[in-house]
């Protein structure tokens, strides 16, 4: 993420409660991911959970990252995006 990404979701986890639940969900699902991922073997099921954590995590970070881009477009004072 850049920056000025970051300030903005700084910004919006002060602010929304939607990007919030985003972002603790995202978080959990990491922590969920990394001890899957620590597993030396998974079983059929457990593959079939990962896949779906992963497919959650990816999703929502979608929805932040769109949260991000709506408060970008609302605030132009935040940047262009062509500056680092």
């Amino acid at each position: 993420m850049e920056k000025r990404d970051e300030a903005i979701a700084k910004i919006l986890m002060k602010e929304s409660e939607e990007f919030r639940r985003e972002m603790e969900a995202h978080q959990r699902y990491e922590r969920i991911l990394e001890e899957l991922n620590r597993r030396p073997h998974l079983t059929p099921d457990e593959e079939m959970e990962r896949k779906k954590i992963q497919k959650l995590k990816l999703a929502g970070k979608d929805r932040m990252a769109r949260m991000i881009l709506a408060y970008r477009k609302a605030h132009p004072e935040t940047g262009s995006g062509d500056a680092p």
